[in-house]
Parts: C-alpha cells; structure tokens; sequence
C-alpha cells in the first residue's frame, strides 16, 4: 500500500508509536508527582494511538501478505504483526481499566501499559529489522543519488534520463540498494 510512491504503514506507525509511548510517560510522572491530569492525558492519548495501530495495521497486514512465504521477512513479519496486534491488545485493557476514573487509574492499568511499551519497543525493531536489514518495502531503485519518487518513475519503468544525476547508477539492477562507492 503506497502514498506518494512511498509505503503507507511506515508513515502511520509513527502515530500510535509516539502516543502508546508518551502515555507511559505521563503515568511516569504522574507516579512521581502524583497529579492525576497526567494519568487524565495518558487516558485520551492511550485512546488515539489505539486508533493510530488500527489505521496503521490495514496497510502493514497488505504489505506483509505479499512478502513471499518461506522467507525470513515473512517470518519476521509475522512476528511484527502478532506482536503488534498483543501491543494493541494490552494498551486497550489498559484504556478499558481507566476509563471509569482517567485520573485515578489502578496499577494494572498502569502496569499494562509499561508492558506495552517494552513489547512495542521489541515489536519496532523488528519492523526496523523488516526495512533496513532485509529491504521489505525498499523501493528496487533506491539508491544514494535515486531521484524523487514524486517526479521519477520508479525502477522498471525508467523513462530515458534527462540527465546523469536522475539515471540509475550504470549496470543498477535495483538489488544493490546503494552505490557500489558508498559500500565502503
């Protein structure tokens, strides 16, 4: 699933990483200084990064149904996906918990959602393991000198260039993913 020639679920995930993450925060401080506001905020935060991992799910579960099977990225994505899916599953127990006093949440509630963000940390690691390591939704033509993908038309259906700088690098056939001089 792609926006403007990029992947859609890397672009949705920040939302519910940064809102899931910043509601433990709050219960942090909330521990330490004991205002309930805190724990009030974690409450509607919780709620839209509940939103944000459903909105980002749709597209991570296309992307993942076209890594081919029997491969490391599919194991890999499926761990993600699963994981994320528990993620989502905790912080919204969490929410349930708080929801009759925002402000006064029980430590279950709390304790639910420091679980959450230790396996959303593992969870986005894997989805970092999913792009950086094994090329999951790297564009076949990305490369250090690769032109926008608002203006060029992605590997496979190169135009003749312009010029130097928006050709693919001489002999480039996409696996490389960078310049054979910036290997070193």
């Amino acid at each position: 699933v792609k926006l403007a020639g990029h992947p859609a679920h890397p672009m949705f995930v920040v939302f519910p990483l940064g809102l899931l993450s910043t509601s433990v925060a709050f219960d942090v401080i909330y521990l330490v200084t004991a205002t309930p506001r805190w724990t009030e905020v974690a409450f509607y935060v919780i709620g839209a990064g509940l939103v944000g991992g459903g909105a980002a799910a749709l597209p991570g579960w296309v992307d993942w149904a076209a890594i081919p099977g029997g491969t490391r990225a599919r194991r890999v994505g499926l761990l993600h996906g699963v994981g994320n899916l528990a993620v989502l599953a905790l912080f919204a127990a969490s929410w349930l918990l708080r929801r009759p006093d925002p402000g006064l949440p029980s430590d279950v509630a709390i304790g639910l959602g420091v679980v959450g963000a230790v396996l959303l940390a593992a969870t986005a690691w894997l989805g970092g393991e999913l792009v950086d390591r094994l090329g999951v939704g790297v564009d076949d033509g990305a490369n250090l000198d690769a032109p926008s993908s608002l203006t060029e038309p992605p590997v496979g259906a190169w135009r003749p260039a312009r010029d130097r700088r928006t050709a693919p690098p001489e002999g480039y056939t996409g696996a490389e993913r960078r310049l054979p001089d910036a290997r070193e």
